[in-house]
């Protein structure tokens, strides 16, 4: 680590294999632990805790306070798991009273420019791509894509395995599994590329298919949907975690598939 041209805070807990490049920043407060990368010109902020082999390229900020008008000084962190990847000027901002943290999963990639907001929860495992913005309190289930100068509305929820296309306005819950996109956003398909990549049978990828022709493409609302996929469909993983996620929605789920 001895980088005599970055300035680290003398009580942050630094571990010996990290490497930290000129001209970077790191508080008091900051934990990096073995094998992460920090690159020249970050600046890491109180109340960061960055997992194993990180890697934070030039320019992000890391655990800035919330861009909240409601926050009043309140202990909180950002978590960071291990093998993420922050490219240039990133900015991640800390939790507040809510939740008290923001949490990036394990293995998720984290494009040029994006913003993660206050209190949000990114799972493990995904890609968000370069500019996109995510408000505080936004949850992001494992393995989910969200496309380039994608938008995500404050409190929303995307589902594992979801796929968002680049410029979405992100007003409404995206289930597990599926691909969004158009404006309002829409059903545009489940993710049977992505799921075929993770090791997905067709016999899996058929079955939520079928789930979702029922809820989105037969003129059924919500409940009845629900109601006719828990009688009609054998009890899987992947059918409970759909029902589950539509159940607990609080800001309502997409619209379904619309021809132009």
């Amino acid at each position: 680590m001895n980088q005599p041209l970055a300035y680290v805070h003398p009580s942050a807990k630094i571990a010996p294999t990290v490497v930290i490049e000129p001209f970077t920043t790191i508080h008091k407060n900051v934990v990096i632990e073995e094998g992460s990368w920090i690159g020249s010109n970050v600046t890491i902020m109180e109340g960061a805790r960055i997992g194993k082999n990180c890697r934070i390229f030039p320019g992000a900020v890391i655990s800035a306070i919330p861009q909240d008008l409601k926050f009043e000084g309140e202990d909180s962190t950002v978590v960071i798991g291990n093998n993420v990847t922050i490219r240039e000027f990133v900015t991640i901002n800390r939790g507040t009273k809510a939740l008290g943290k923001t949490v990036i999963g394990a293995n998720t990639l984290i494009m040029a420019t994006a913003h993660v907001a206050h209190d949000c929860v990114i799972g493990e495992s995904c890609i968000i791509v370069n500019g996109v913005l995510l408000a505080g309190h936004v949850e992001i289930g494992d393995w989910a894509i969200i496309g380039g100068l994608s938008a995500v509305q404050q409190f929303t929820k995307i589902g594992t395995h979801a796929f968002v296309g680049g410029g979405s306005l992100v007003r409404k819950d995206v289930p597990p599994f599926v691909k969004a996109a158009k404006e309002p956003i829409s059903y545009a398909g489940i993710n049977s590329i992505g799921l075929r990549r993770r090791g997905y049978t067709n016999e899996r990828i058929n079955s939520i298919q079928n789930i979702y022709r029922i809820l989105f493409q037969k003129n059924y609302n919500v409940s009845q949907a629900l109601e006719i996929i828990e009688t009609d469909f054998e009890a899987t993983q992947e059918r409970d975690e759909i029902l589950t996620f539509i159940r607990s929605s609080q800001t309502g789920i997409m619209k379904g598939f619309r021809l132009e």
